[in-house]
């Protein structure tokens, strides 16, 4: 373990006290793994008869289980979108309120996508998740998380929270806001966290966290409940932040986490100056205290009353590809003409119930594919989300040589009537296949690929 900075250790003695030697020898334990079931793709029940990753239930994630399993990212199950690897104490936030399945939701940090997709596994066919990420290249690694997971009306965006609130102001039930910060309570997963920490930097982000729940604030519908979450520590980045916005914003309160999450976690702490009476109700993971790592989570409350108002929807003219119609027709068993709109000059699968302006989406809905001279070119996407309402389907077996050549990029014999077809493993679509002949000619994408047999 590297040494911890000399103000950091002073600070957290300041918070611990007697505990605070618990929480150096916790740097002794290996940090704790652990992933969720993708219930948008298998059901917790069926999971669990095929599960070989570890049975050991998180206490306050119904989907969740410690991982005690090497290389779980070459294994078909994750190629499939079974599951999704996750630190333990990061999968409480989206577990602190009850969430409805019609809910529109909106998480403003979200790469990779942990809390998102955990979200999204929440809502019903009618909700809606916009995913956002500032930085272009982790909002592709979001993109493509969002996309393995086969998770429909879901959009991810690539923009500063200031412009994704004037986009959408007063238009979410939720708000996840997992606000960049000093990573404190990654410090036995991350040692380069504990080199780029610095009292500066505590204060910076600060600043910045403070901004973001602004841009919350405006993005929220009244009524509505904003999530706050940070991997952090510091009374500046936790406490003291959720204070100031309450200040300035009265019509926020504070309220308690569902009773799992507060069971499994310590109270807030109240600290000189402190004008909220129950700061308390604020969640901390300690990892000498919680098999994870550092987390805190706290849940604003909009007291206003929402009202809502018809919302005129402006008519989309864009004509539709007769050809998109006639390749869906082939390949699927049954699919909502309604929800096949034209986002960005490309067909999608999208509740046509929530406009996006043009432009606006780094990915929109389920991209269906690219339109060719005579042909639908389907994306991997398309398989990986309607592949349960695929006319041809052909099912491998985890440990079979078929299935570890189609995700090395190779052809297959198959027995299948020609056309468009998806490979799945216990039912689970892992991508996309042409079929000619008896042969399977792949379309798993290269970047995906595993490197050996």
């Amino acid at each position: 373990m590297k040494a911890l900075p000399i103000e950091f250790a002073e600070r957290m003695k300041n918070l611990l006290g007697g505990e605070y030697d618990d929480y150096i020898n916790s740097f002794n334990n290996e940090p704790v793994r652990a992933f969720r079931v993708n219930t948008d793709k298998i059901c917790v029940e069926d999971f669990e008869k095929i599960n070989i990753f570890g049975t050991e239930k998180i206490p306050y994630v119904e989907n969740g289980y410690y991982l005690s399993y090497d290389k779980i990212g070459n294994h078909p199950y994750h190629h499939a979108g079974m599951i999704y690897v996750q630190e333990p104490a990061a999968m409480a936030p989206a577990e602190c309120i009850d969430i409805l399945p019609d809910w529109k939701v909106l998480d403003m940090c979200a790469a990779p996508g942990g809390k998102s997709t955990q979200i999204k596994n929440k809502l019903g066919k009618n909700g809606i998740l916009v995913s956002n990420e500032i930085i272009s290249s982790r909002c592709r690694i979001l993109t493509g998380n969002v996309e393995r997971l086969g998770l429909r009306n879901t959009v991810t965006t690539c923009m500063d929270t200031k412009k994704l609130a004037r986009l959408f102001p007063d238009t979410f039930d939720m708000i996840m806001v997992d606000a960049p910060c000093s990573g404190e309570g990654m410090f036995r997963k991350d040692a380069n966290a504990i080199d780029e920490w610095s009292l500066e930097n505590v204060k910076k982000c600060a600043e910045r966290q403070a901004e973001i729940l602004e841009n919350a604030a405006v993005a929220l519908k009244n009524g509505g409940y904003i999530v706050y979450a940070t991997c952090t520590f510091s009374l500046e980045e936790n406490e003291m932040t959720i204070d100031a916005f309450l200040q300035k914003h009265p019509e926020f309160e504070l309220v308690h986490v569902n009773e799992k999450v507060r069971n499994n976690s310590c109270d807030g702490i109240h600290f000189d100056g402190c004008k909220c009476e129950n700061i308390n109700f604020t969640r901390r993971f300690y990892p000498h205290r919680n098999k994870g790592e550092g987390q805190f989570a706290a849940v604003l409350h909009n007291k206003n009353e929402h009202i809502d108002f018809p919302v005129k929807k402006k008519k989309e003219n864009i004509k539709i590809d007769p050809s998109i119609f006639s390749f869906l027709d082939d390949v699927l068993t049954d699919y909502d003409k309604n929800n096949v709109i034209m986002y960005n000059g490309n067909p999608v699968y999208f509740t046509p119930d929530f406009r996006i302006e043009k432009g606006t989406a780094f990915s929109c809905g389920v991209t269906i594919g690219e339109i060719k001279k005579s042909h639908i070119q389907p994306h991997h996407q398309f398989f990986m989300t309607m592949g349960n309402n695929f006319k041809r389907k052909i099912e491998l077996s985890a440990d079979s040589m078929e299935l570890k050549q189609y995700l090395h990029g190779e052809e297959i014999p198959v027995d299948c009537e020609n056309g468009w077809a998806v490979i799945t493993v216990e039912g689970c679509t892992a991508g996309g296949v042409k079929v000619v002949s008896g042969r399977a000619k792949n379309h798993y994408p290269k970047g995906l690929r595993t490197v050996h047999l």
